[in-house]
């Protein structure tokens, strides 16, 4: 498929769905990059007694939500679904339940409408995520995930397909800020409540590990630590707890935020090192959010005169537009799927060689 009759790719429509976890998106983005809709529908009502997203709660969900999202994404475009040229959907990795509603739904409109059908990897989606509506990027790039499910290091000589540089052996990033807001009494989604306390602690308070896994290595590992804030916060086995008090736990979030901000910015910093022709940083995920980590991120950048692509907070959450655009591009490379598009639990990345 060319791009467009006239070969503008503003002309060119794709409608990106996103049901990886608990959130149910869908969003029309143009060749260009630029979005034209974006709605999200979030569950975190339905998950928070439970601490967690629950998996069968998430895919009922979904199966609730996805068609008048989906409608509503299409007519803030001003189009109608006759108007798209391409169905972009998220198929790896997730929830399996999740992504089977999404892909279901992605081949059901990809069939009736007579267009192509394009699978994309959501966590390479999170690295276009600031890309959109934004100039472009000159390649190639460091690429940093930091999310509840991950926590990868890229490099990026085309967003259609990244190279693994390292990534999570343990809890992503932004499960250890989730367990650790259990840990401390807090709600769920537990990332911006650690964050909203950490702003009112003193993070030298505890000087807590960040796991070294080799000095060649990009890894990260957050297991570690988030055992060392359980001590901290509830005790040792066999003594005498602390008290919990609004101060300790202050310091406790504040003191766990600064090690995380740490151990990604040293594997950052190596990742620089052994790569000195990237000229700049894409950036996505949940955790990109956080201001403490922006402002890392923003300083690191600076130092080294990069080009930081942070996506806006609305796009750092799940969202179909990153989906959208990740799948633009391989439409434009000329890359469709078949009806056999299968759902993953896991992303599929090429390894960087030794």
């Amino acid at each position: 498929m060319s791009l467009a009759p006239s070969g503008d790719p503003t002309k060119i429509l794709v409608l990106g769905i996103e049901t990886s976890c608990d959130e149910t998106a869908a969003a029309v983005v143009d060749g260009c990059g630029h979005v034209r809709s974006s709605v999200v529908a979030t569950q975190h009502e339905l998950h928070a007694e439970y601490g967690g997203v629950v998996p069968e709660i998430a895919s009922r969900a979904h199966l609730e939500h996805l068609l008048p999202v989906i409608r509503r994404a299409v007519r803030d475009a001003g189009i109608t679904l006759a108007d798209l040229d391409a169905i972009a959907v998220g198929h790896r990795p997730g929830l399996i339940g999740a992504l089977l509603v999404g892909t279901s739904v992605a081949k059901g409109l990809a069939l009736a409408l007579e267009i192509p059908l394009v699978g994309v990897d959501h966590v390479h989606a999170h690295l276009v995520a600031g890309l959109l509506d934004a100039p472009p990027v000159a390649f190639p790039s460091l690429g940093l995930v930091v999310s509840g499910g991950h926590s990868s290091l890229y490099l990026v000589e085309d967003p259609i397909s990244p190279i693994l540089l390292g990534r999570t052996i343990d809890d992503a990033i932004g499960e250890a800020f989730d367990k650790v807001a259990a840990m401390l009494g807090l709600g769920h989604p537990g990332g911006p409540e650690v964050e909203r306390l950490a702003a009112g602690g003193d993070s030298d308070a505890f000087d807590f590990p960040v796991a070294n896994l080799g000095k060649d290595r990009m890894d990260f590992s957050f297991s570690g630590l988030k055992t060392a804030v359980l001590y901290a916060a509830k005790g040792q086995p066999g003594r005498t707890p602390p008290i919990l008090d609004e101060r300790r736990r202050a310091d406790l979030a504040a003191s766990f935020q600064f090690a995380t901000i740490k151990a990604v910015r040293r594997n950052l910093r190596r990742a620089f090192d052994r790569h000195p022709e990237v000229g700049s940083l894409l950036v996505g995920g949940g955790v990109s959010a956080n201001q403490a980590v922006r402002a890392m991120l923003q300083t690191e950048a600076a130092a080294r005169s990069i080009d930081l692509r942070l996506p806006p907070l609305e796009w750092c959450v799940d969202n179909g537009a990153m989906i959208a655009g990740l799948g633009a591009r391989r439409l434009a490379a000329g890359e469709t799927d078949g009806l056999d598009l299968a759902p993953a639990a896991t992303s599929r990345s090429t390894v960087m060689p030794d």
